[in-house]
């Protein structure tokens, strides 16, 4: 079924002047109604509507079945119990979907793994007052699994609804993603053409992006020509697409990782067709939408649990060593004074999540005004290192103020190592894709650190860790950030530490 939207499918005109994007946007007329409902043409918001009045249903119904009746207690036949329980089951609820994961696109995951996932969500919500029950009141306990069972069917019933729904919105093209295609003639044409007979994808495409521009003379019922790849940072900024879909040559890897970026800094989701996985490393995921296989750049790390009790183990972990450790601190801090004169702190700004800048500290291992000729890296033998600075740095007791960043939030335990926007700005010109260290918090330790202990020497080394820092990136996981903290207690203690 093709695309009722004009607009996208009129051939490419020359345009008179040398803006193309300017030309060809300000051409455009019509308004797809989705830029006025961008919040509510979000799976997520589907999702929330659908689960809220899939709990409150199902609330009532356990109410006026398993909990109202002839010899209840009267405190529960009033209006009081029964908004405070309808209360507390919908915020219950939507904490245990949302721990769960389960607020996210609907084209991550099929309908049967939502099912899935839900059951799992419930069940393991349900499992601590399920064990209270069984061993005070076996009656309870059948209310309760009659509670869990009802509430699973109303949510998957209701999501099921809510799915339809919104598939058929974006069917009649009520609701769209705005769209830009990215790429080379015959795989740009076939791909436009799969969206156009695929409506349901919700994709409303703005217009194509081609390496070059002569690849758009020929084509009939063409999609709208807005640009050549080598704009394609005005082009985003001009468009302003809540979806870029790559389909470049498998031997486009820089041009491929550029785009990904520029898309990625401006917070833009990308995806690519399957004969592009081999030369994407990293946070890649394939998934299908409605039986075509797509891959998603950048997906979702962690799941909110997960991220949860990864920033709660920082805060814990993070003040426990600050308190407790003070005396110590306070004797380091000593030391450094009477070895050399200055602050015992040094504080220099480092690049964390998202591009923030911001302060690190640690302890002074260097003498005062080390960096007065400008930043530089530290290499071994460094005579601007002190004596005591040489064991603090051997040791990684220098790091310890990091603390305070972690428990910021500026930092994380485990995660790429920040480095100085000096040196990352040097780095994006060199190494593409350098900016996806960038999307998770960078760490006091690392995947890196504990595989190697040379300092980076050369832009080849600074490649060489990159991969390694993917690797994190891409495996993500609570049991990952244990290993890397076990590790580095033993690279510590095994004295193998940077000097």
């Amino acid at each position: 079924m093709p695309f009722d939207k004009t607009h996208i499918t009129e051939g490419y005109t020359k345009p008179t002047s040398g803006n193309v994007v300017g030309e060809i946007i300000g051409a455009t007329n019509t308004v797809s109604l989705s830029k006025k409902l961008s919040v509510f043409q979000s799976p997520v918001f589907f999702q929330f509507v659908s689960d809220f009045v899939a709990i409150v249903v199902c609330n009532i119904t356990f109410y006026f079945l398993k909990i109202l009746s002839p010899e209840a207690n009267p405190v529960v036949q009033t209006w009081e119990f029964f908004a405070t329980f309808i209360l507390a089951g919908l915020t219950f609820g939507i904490v245990a979907l949302w721990l769960g994961g389960l607020y996210k696109n609907w084209y991550i995951r099929s309908p049967f793994d939502e099912f899935f996932t839900i059951i799992k969500a419930v069940v393991i919500s349900g499992i601590i007052p399920v064990l209270i029950i069984l061993i005070e009141n076996g009656a309870l306990r059948y209310k309760l699994l009659f509670f869990l069972g009802l509430l699973v069917f109303s949510l998957c019933t209701f999501r099921f609804i809510a799915r339809q729904i919104q598939r058929r919105l974006r069917i009649k093209g009520i609701i769209t993603l705005p769209t830009v295609i990215v790429g080379c003639g015959n795989k740009v044409k076939e791909l436009f053409k799969q969206v156009q007979s695929e409506p349901a994808w919700g994709y409303d495409i703005q217009g194509v992006v081609l390496t070059s521009a002569a690849e758009m003379f020929g084509w009939n019922n063409s999609p709208r020509f807005i640009g050549e790849v080598t704009n394609i940072e005005s082009i985003l900024d001009s468009c302003k697409p809540g979806v870029v879909l790559l389909a470049l040559d498998s031997a486009d890897h820089e041009q491929m990782l550029r785009i990904a970026s520029h898309a990625n800094d401006r917070g833009i989701s990308v995806k690519i067709v399957p004969d592009l996985y081999e030369i994407v490393t990293g946070q890649v995921k394939t998934l299908q939408i409605y039986g075509s296989p797509l891959i998603e750049v950048n997906p979702e790390l962690l799941k909110p649990w997960e991220e949860a009790i990864k920033r709660l183990i920082d805060i814990v972990f993070s003040a426990a060593v600050i308190v407790l450790g003070l005396p110590v601190w306070l004797l380091i801090v000593a030391i450094i004074k009477i070895e050399s004169r200055g602050p015992a702190l040094f504080k220099q700004k480092r690049v964390g999540k998202n591009g923030h800048v911001f302060w690190i500290y640690k302890f002074r291992s260097m003498v005062q005004d080390a960096e007065k000729h400008g930043q530089q890296w530290t290499v071994v033998g460094d005579p601007r290192v002190t004596k005591f600075g040489w064991f603090i740095r051997k040791t990684h007791i220098d790091e310890i103020p990091q603390m305070w960043n972690i428990l910021k939030g500026e930092m994380s335990l485990v995660g790429p190592r920040p480095e100085q926007p000096k040196f990352v700005e040097k780095y994006n010109a060199l190494l593409p894709y350098y900016n996806r260290r960038h999307r998770v918090r960078p760490g006091l330790t690392g995947w890196w650190q504990i595989k190697y202990t040379t300092y980076e020497e050369s832009i080849e080394e600074i490649e060489h860790r990159l991969r390694y820092d993917f690797f994190y990136i891409e495996n993500m996981s609570l049991k990952l950030d244990i290993e890397i903290i076990v590790r580095t207690v033993f690279v510590v203690l095994s004295g193998h530490g940077q000097a």
